[in-house]
């Protein structure tokens, strides 16, 4: 480069040397040849004209040459000259100093040809930096002490650098004037010009050229400016301080200053030159504001692309011909709302190898440190460093990024780093990482939750461990909340976390585990810096309403297990869930729906179940396991609490094969739950129900301050033992149920419900029967009643064709006054009523026996004898037996209904039977007196306590007969007792009672 602007100096002195003698020459191709032969050996350089040349005598001496060639193999250089003129003044004939008007190129095209490193020059040892190699400006201060220069200038040049292995790099639209008037004068040179997409002017002023020679300070201004900006905010930079020439060869500035974009550095720099010249830069600013650096839209006058042939993969190889030392200190530095201080950076580059260092960037309690280094004679440079914090304020750095983070406290960084590339995007796919990453006294804002104590998470201490932006960070530890310890496992795909989108908006993914006393929650989807979350959502507590009454919140007082397993998007304002499981109160189901944040919850779901047991599903507990209780025991009393309906609105679409309460379920069905102002409304269409069908509609009311229920249920074709037994552990009635139930009720407990239940029922059973008695084999086996005791026998039962009975319920009791029931054998009417609060019976039936107890013939009347049967006790456990009271109170009725019965009674000796001698009392007597005896002699061993017709007829054996009793005839042969069915009691061995022993003799 320096033979080349020699070559230039030399071309115009010689031109214009010949302005003087080639006028007085003939042919104009001898001028051009021998001004190409002249120029060519003063250079060392192949200089041609191949255009017309024109001479000037008048006013200057001037020389005009179009297409003008230059060739310089040696440098690797060719130029092509469109036009090239020159004029020097008339006084440079006679004197010894030439004085230069003009030198102008017009459309030059340079080319450099960059040669291999094999195929450069050898250096001479110890040239690198020899005073003056290198340097032009010990020849342009020599040529301008005999020469002065008004201008030399450059119009629309062109500059190619050329290389065999990379694209050309092309610097077009070159313009540039120099002017050196004198030695003593200001030396100036403006130039401009485009390279890629971007245009370039710069200007270089020195105040007077001879200070230099003489080792004395001259002044100096350098300005750049660059359309657009090559950084926000940097679009013109200026220097400008004192040269001084030092005796090395070097050029120096001292006290000088600098300024970039509207930043003011103090300067002081050394520049040595060389074959590989030398810089040593300093700059210290008391304030540095790089916040007009971070505008992403630098304003520029340029809306066309750059052109294709122009875009290259940007590389540092430019840096590679020299080295340089550069520091940068700064009291305070700002960016944004970002201020740091005592800011220490500084680079060194060297034989190619570039490192730079932040030895401090303090921020607020903390500092960073960082160090890069990189190859800048690589095509696609790889950077290597470590950044290092003991402590940087999060909310800062989040403002830093234009964002802000609902988490406080100190962020720690000791970390390698390693990338490939200039830009962005080679940068975020080439990116790694290792080292740790942690929080020290750092607290997390839970989002939604107003009581301060309850929406901080506090961490004293939490550590990162990074192996690789190619493998998940995975950070565990445990954390503070609520004056509890929290457990987490948290893992994040670092290099999506650190380089990808914004966190705000797009999110990151994440996996995370939180185990705590009393919840756990799992997460594995994608979380913004919002609050929003979309992907899978696990959680899971044993009691619901502690958990959220640890919170201060309330609403779910009546749900205790709560767990939920889907696929979730929520956000501030809301969720909705797919595919989900969910368990409440162990009632587990599946399928979709959304929530809405608002007061009440609004709910809208479609939700399938194996069995909803509406039951726990309100919250309603079982009573604690109790020893068996004592005859009269009182049910159990359960709290009642439907006060939550009042926190959602809700409408469900529930699909279940079993769907009920309690034990009593139908199924499989499809209804529908809304639950709107505390009222829940279930719709049961007509489905299966124990073997026949039900359709109902429940009300659940918690609006008020005792809950509430309305139902409406009517029940065809059903199996009523397995009902009443799952309903009310009642297990003594068969057959096909068809019943009309319409009850409504208020209680704060299951009892104070019951008891205020009122309505109407309608009960009709068909084809069934009545277990534990029958009433046929009741009359068969009279005597042995009256004698021995009713013993219920769960194998026995009374058929029927037909059982009904309409019930008024008032008071939680259903009372009926036409039970009717039908059967072969047995026709039977009765009342009474079932208290539901206390679950127990009171029932008295009125049987009829057809005329014959095979079934055959009209009914006949019992009114004599009277043996009704009695149904009391409790749901799960009642009393079923024969009322013989007034049998025995009325022995005369009994013998006239035997006789009806077909006993031939008047041709019995009864007084004979009764005596021995025929003159004996009369039956009635008999019957009555024993019947006393008997009372008695059971009274006397009781206590004499007053004892009920039930304790007589309970089964006890009767007293043995003393003396006085009735004797068997010695030539009376004992009575063949009649044999029992199937399921009677059999007596025991022990002696006959007189009553049995007497009704034996009659029926024998």
């Amino acid at each position: 480069m320096r033979r080349f602007i020699l070559s230039l100096l030399g071309v115009a002195a010689l031109a214009i040397a010949a302005i003087a003698i080639l006028p007085s020459l003939i042919s104009s191709d001898w001028v051009r040849s021998e001004l190409g032969r002249q120029l060519s050996a003063a250079t060392g350089s192949s200089i041609a004209f191949n255009g017309p040349v024109n001479l000037s005598a008048f006013p200057y001496l001037a020389v005009v040459a179009e297409d003008v060639t230059l060739s310089a193999e040696a440098e690797g250089i060719t130029a092509e000259f469109a036009e090239v003129s020159g004029s020097v003044a008339l006084s440079s004939l006679w004197s010894d100093r030439l004085h230069i008007k003009q030198i102008a190129l017009d459309r030059p095209v340079i080319v450099l040809e960059e040669k291999a490193a094999d195929e450069a020059a050898p250096t001479t040892a110890g040239s690198g930096h020899e005073t003056g190699s290198g340097d032009p400006l010990p020849a342009l201060v020599a040529f301008l002490e005999r020469s002065a220069i008004e201008s030399v200038s450059i119009a629309s040049g062109t500059f190619i650098l050329r290389s065999a292995t990379n694209r050309d790099e092309v610097v077009s639209n070159i313009a540039l004037t120099l002017s050196a008037p004198d030695i003593d004068d200001e030396f100036s040179l403006s130039a401009s010009a485009r390279m890629g997409e971007r245009n370039y002017e710069t200007s270089f002023t020195i105040s007077t050229l001879r200070s230099l020679l003489e080792r004395q300070p001259a002044d100096v201004t350098v300005t750049v400016e660059a359309d657009p900006a090559p950084a926000p905010g940097l679009t013109n930079f200026e220097a400008s301080g004192q040269v001084t020439l030092n005796a090395n060869g070097s050029y120096q500035i001292r006290g000088g200053q600098a300024e970039a974009g509207e930043q003011v550095f103090g300067l002081n720099a050394l520049f040595v030159p060389g074959e590989r010249a030398r810089f040593l830069v300093d700059l210290e600013a008391d304030r540095l504001d790089l916040t007009p650096f971070m505008d992403a839209t630098p304003e520029t006058s340029q809306t066309e692309a750059p052109a294709a042939d122009t875009a290259k993969q940007g590389n540092l190889q430019f840096l590679a011909g020299f080295d340089a030392d550069m520091s940068i200190n700064a009291a305070a530095l700002v960016l944004g709302e970002i201020s740091a201080s005592d800011v220490s950076f500084s680079a060194a580059l060297k034989d190619g190898k570039l490192t730079a260092k932040l030895g401090h960037l303090g921020i607020d309690a903390g500092s960073v440190a960082a160090s890069v280094a990189t190859d800048v004679t690589a095509d696609d440079p790889v950077f290597r460093g470590r950044l290092a914090s003991n402590g940087l304020n999060i909310a800062k750095l989040s403002a830093l990024a234009g964002q802000t983070v609902p988490l406080s406290g100190a962020l720690t960084i000791d970390a390698g780093f390693a990338f490939r590339g200039l830009d962005a995007e080679a940068v975020r796919k080439t990116a790694d990482l290792t080292g740790t990453i942690g929080l020290r006294d750092a607290a997390y804002t839970l989002p939604g939750i107003a009581d301060e104590t309850m929406r901080e998470v506090k961490a004293k201490k939490i550590t990162a461990r990074i192996e690789s932006l190619a493998k998940p960070v995975r950070v565990a530890g445990r954390l503070d909340w609520r004056n509890k310890p929290v457990d987490v496992d948290l893992q994040i795909p670092a290099a999506d976390t650190i380089l990808a989108g914004n966190l705000s908006t797009e999110g990151m993914p994440l996996k995370l585990q939180v185990k705590m006393s009393d919840a756990n929650l799992s997460l594995d989807g994608k979380a913004a810096l919002s609050g929003t979350y979309a992907g899978k959502l696990g959680f899971s507590t044993a009691d619901l309403s502690a958990f959220l009454a640890a919170l201060g919140q309330s609403g779910a007082e009546s749900i205790g297990p709560l767990a939920f397993n889907g696929h979730v998007d929520a956000g501030a304002t809301g969720v909705s869930f797919q595919e989900a499981s969910i368990s409440v109160n162990g009632v587990e189901g599946a399928g979709s729906g959304s929530v809405e944040f608002t007061t009440p919850l609004k709910i809208e779901t479609a939700l399938n179940f194996d069995e909803l047991d509406l039951a726990r599903l309100a919250g309603a507990q079982s009573p604690a396991p109790q020893a068996k209780a004592s005859k009269g025991a009182e049910p159990a009393d359960v709290p009642l609490d439907l006060s939550s309906l009042q926190s959602i609105d809700a409408t469900v679409q529930l699909n279940a094969k079993k769907l009920g309460y309690g034990k009593v379920f139908a199924g499989p069905v499809a209804a529908s739950l809304v639950v709107s102002d505390g009222v829940a409304s279930l719709t049961l269409p007509e489905s299966p129900f124990y073997g026949g069908n039900v359709v109902a509609s429940l009300k659940a009311d918690g609006s008020q301050p005792e809950p509430s229920i309305d139902l409406q249920a009517s029940i065809s074709g059903a199996s009523a033992a397995p009902l009443l037994t799952d309903m009310a552990g009642f297990k003594y009635l068969e057959g096909a149920l068809k019943a009309r139930f319409d009850v409504t009720g208020a209680g704060g407990t299951t009892r104070t419900l019951a008891k205020s239940l009122q309505g109407t029922a309608d009960v009709a059973f068909s084809d069934g029967a009545i277990r534990g008695i029958d009433i046929a084999d009741v009359y068969n086996n009279l005597v042995s009643l009256m004698s021995s005791g009713f013993k219920q026998d769960g194998s026995k039962a009374t058929t029927f064709t037909e059982l009904a009975a309409s019930f008024a319920i008032e008071g939680g009791v259903a009372r009926t006054e036409d039970i009717k029931l039908v059967g072969p054998l047995v026709r039977m009417s009765g009342n009474g009523a079932a208290d539901l609060a206390e679950s127990t019976l009171n029932f008295r039936l009125e049987p009829r026996l057809v005329a014959s107890l095979q079934g055959q013939g009209a009914e006949i009347s019992t009114d004599g004898i009277g043996v009704p049967v009695v149904v009391e006790g409790s749901f799960a456990a009642p009393r079923i037996y024969p009322d013989l009271s007034d049998l025995l109170k009325n022995p005369d009725a009994a013998l006239a209904k035997l006789k009806d019965f077909g006993l031939p009674i008047d041709k019995l000796p009864i007084g004979d039977l009764l005596n021995g001698d025929g003159a004996g009392a009369s039956v009635k007597d008999l019957l009555g007196g024993t019947l006393d005896k008997a009372l008695k002699d059971k009274a006397f061993k009781q206590g004499e306590q007053q004892l009920s017709i039930e304790e007589i007829i309970g089964g006890d054996p009767a007293p043995k007969p003393d003396k006085a009793a009735v004797e068997i005839p010695a030539d009376e042969e004992p009575a063949t007792a009649e044999q029992p069915g199937v399921g009677t009691e059999v007596p025991g061995d022990e002696a006959d009672s007189p009553m049995e022993s007497l009704f034996k003799k009659l029926l024998h």
